[in-house]
């Protein structure tokens, strides 16, 4: 099974970008199952029932989300009807939503987690503890697994990649909006990279306006952060390949489209 992923997509300019490229990427590279991150997708905080639709019908499949899951009320108007969204697995129990969701794709199953970190995000449950828990009752109706790590701390991601080595087909880093260079295979056949990156403006900070960024680092005054509209946008995601049988992982393949990263198709 080939999957492509598309990291955090950031306000009205990561849609234009979903919109035009995910059809140029799903030619070139024709994976069988569509994942996007959307936590960002709403104004840069939280996501729309319109928006969640629009990515389904330019093509995606599955969306996770992250910190900023309950930034627009509206979702708690959808979310538990919103039959391919998840939300971090490790939010306290009786939260609206789910955390896994089982994809059936020409006949192989395949499970899709989303988990949150702990170090310097908001003290939810422990993301270890509730992965253990989603890989066992994965592991009785399929060997792919894949995991949306939706974490600040390097270290953190790395050890989640690391303590699921062998029995998650790969684990992707989403929320820091920087693409890492360490994509890889771990030694037991887990595709790991540390953040896939944002899907938005390319000359923002994170993707909102670089000038209130600056201003708060200078001042250490409360600004308030928006989505920069004007200007470069990028796309950043990977493609990974993973053995329908045994669940491991052959190939991971970075993706970085900007002016100075062109698209080829």
């Amino acid at each position: 099974m080939k999957i492509l992923f598309i990291g955090d997509v950031v306000g009205s300019p990561g849609r234009e970008m979903v919109k035009e490229y995910l059809p140029k990427l799903k030619e070139k590279y024709r994976p069988h199952l569509t994942i996007i991150n959307g936590e960002n997708a709403a104004s840069g905080k939280g996501i729309t029932e319109k928006i969640y639709k629009q990515f389904m019908e330019w093509g995606a499949q599955v969306i996770t989300m992250g910190n900023h899951t309950w930034d627009k009320k509206e979702i708690f108007e959808f979310i538990d009807d919103a039959k391919y969204m998840i939300r971090p697995a490790n939010f306290p129990k009786g939260t609206p939503g789910k955390g896994i969701i089982y994809m059936n794709v020409n006949g192989v199953e395949a499970a899709i987690i989303n988990l949150q970190g702990r170090t310097f995000l908001p003290a939810i449950d422990d993301p270890f503890l509730e992965v253990d828990e989603l890989i066992e009752e994965a592991k009785k109706r399929t060997n792919i697994i894949f995991i949306d790590f939706h974490a600040e701390a390097t270290s953190e991601k790395q050890a989640i990649g690391w303590y699921v080595n062998g029995s998650a087909s790969a684990v992707v880093g989403t929320h820091t909006h920087t693409q890492t260079a360490d994509e890889r295979i771990l030694p037991q056949g887990t595709a790991y990279i540390t953040d896939v990156g944002m899907t938005g403006p390319y000359d923002g900070i994170l993707g909102v306006d670089r000038d209130a960024v600056i201003k708060r680092f200078l001042t250490s005054l409360p600004v308030r952060f928006e989505v920069t509209k004007n200007g470069r946008t990028q796309l950043g995601a990977v493609v990974i390949t993973i053995d329908n049988h045994s669940g491991k992982a052959t190939n991971i393949e970075r993706i970085l489209i900007n002016e100075d990263h062109p698209f080829f198709g």
